[in-house]
């Protein structure tokens, strides 16, 4: 059995995990929780959510790793490249390559290494979680009924990108999705996942590679 914490940057990623991700890990004796990353404390009031520096999430990632220190046990993040702290490591390396794939390999390579611990799998998302849900715009229907022409404009952005992973430039996936609706920002942390699940990972996965190639990961646990 393995137990597989997941260290993920906001309350929509941690769904993400325990609706979706779980129930098909879990049929391979892995078995998840998820946390979301403490970006500060004020007065005893613990904040949660988002990145604000780079040594936050590394003392984050160390106190995982120290208060399961069984051999059985992994952690692995779920954070996004799109405005990564610039003291990361390896980020100025990062800012010389060519395509945003081969930064992001390099800078998960960099926080493997500065973590220096076998049981960390780090996985830095091309640009955020909503990215995966232009994977099938025509499932936003089971969130928003009687929006087709809304969906419509999903699709079109969704086609001017060889995968979900590549949609950004300068306008983030969830910011293009609140742009046709509005209240996804408000609902998101239920919306998302939700919609994800309609998906299903089985297409999410052909889809984007990055995202495959890290669930390959996490599948080769169980082995």
């Amino acid at each position: 059995m393995i137990r597989l914490h997941f260290l993920v940057e906001g309350a929509t990623e941690r769904t993400f995990v325990n609706e979706v991700l779980k129930p098909e890990l879990s049929r391979l004796n892995i078995f998840p929780d998820a946390c979301c990353v403490q970006t500060g404390r004020k007065q005893g009031k613990i904040y949660k959510g988002g990145i604000t520096s780079y040594l936050k999430l590394k003392n984050e990632v160390q106190r995982w790793l120290k208060q399961d220190k069984h051999q059985d046990a992994r952690l692995t993040t779920m954070v996004d490249f799109y405005a990564l702290p610039n003291d990361f490591p390896g980020y100025d390396d990062s800012r010389k390559q060519s395509n945003s794939q081969k930064r992001i390999e390099l800078l998960e390579h960099h926080f493997q290494a500065d973590i220096g611990d076998h049981r960390f799998i780090p996985y830095i998302q091309q640009h955020e979680f909503e990215a995966l849900l232009f994977t099938e715009p025509t499932q936003f229907a089971v969130a928003y009924p009687q929006s087709e022409a809304e969906i419509q404009e999903l699709i079109a952005m969704r086609s001017e990108f060889k995968s979900p992973e590549d949609i950004n430039e300068n306008n983030a996936p969830s910011k293009r999705i609140q742009a046709i609706f509005p209240d996804y920002g408000k609902f998101k942390p239920t919306v998302g996942p939700l919609i994800a699940l309609e998906i299903g990972l089985t297409k999410m996965r052909t889809e984007n590679p990055h995202f495959d190639e890290w669930l390959k990961k996490l599948e080769q646990l169980a082995y």
